[in-house]
């Protein structure tokens, strides 16, 4: 009789919280060091039913989804200035370019064990770090999305692309 009882052993398929990537435009985009913020909360209201003096009646509301914010070694790529930027200009002939954000978490062994998808993310803050000449610190810029959904899967394999417009109250991807 094996010593695991019939219990499947995983090994190696532990997962910890610093091993993620982050999916924009079609690729994986960079390596954060940090992602704060993600998850929902389902709005509800509560009523007491006359004569029910033990029970209350719950009414489940739409869900509210937390701000997502990602921060990251400065690099020279601009992707991310150059996003937050569209939206402090928005120009009437074009729309405000909102994105589907993929962020990955991988097991020690570099399997996807699950990825969130962002739906129709748009950034709402930009930050750069402070500057200080005795600090011996990496420079971390800092980005904070809002999004209209959330989708939970096993595996990113659909990268993340540029939304197109609505169709029938949701987006469709190019």
């Amino acid at each position: 009789m094996p010593a695991n009882n019939g219990v499947k052993l995983y090994g190696s398929n532990y997962i910890t919280a610093n091993r993620f990537y982050v999916g924009i435009e079609s690729s994986i985009s960079a390596s954060f060091t940090e992602c704060q913020g993600l998850g929902v909360k389902i709005k509800y209201e509560t009523y007491a039913e006359g004569g029910a003096n033990d029970q209350q009646r719950i009414f489940l509301g739409q869900p509210e989804f937390s701000d997502v914010t990602l921060r990251r070694g400065m690099t020279d790529d601009l992707v991310f200035w150059n996003w937050a930027s569209q939206v402090m200009k928005p120009n009437a002939q074009k729309a405000v370019e909102r994105r589907n954000v993929n962020i990955s978490l991988f097991d020690q062994a570099g399997e996807t064990m699950q990825c969130w998808t962002l739906i129709g993310a748009v950034p709402v803050g930009w930050s750069a770090p402070t500057f200080a000449a005795d600090s011996t610190s990496v420079a971390i810029e800092e980005l904070t999305l809002i999004y209209e959904g959330l989708k939970v899967a096993k595996t990113g394999s659909a990268s993340a692309t540029v939304l197109q417009g609505r169709q029938n109250g949701y987006f469709g991807s190019s």
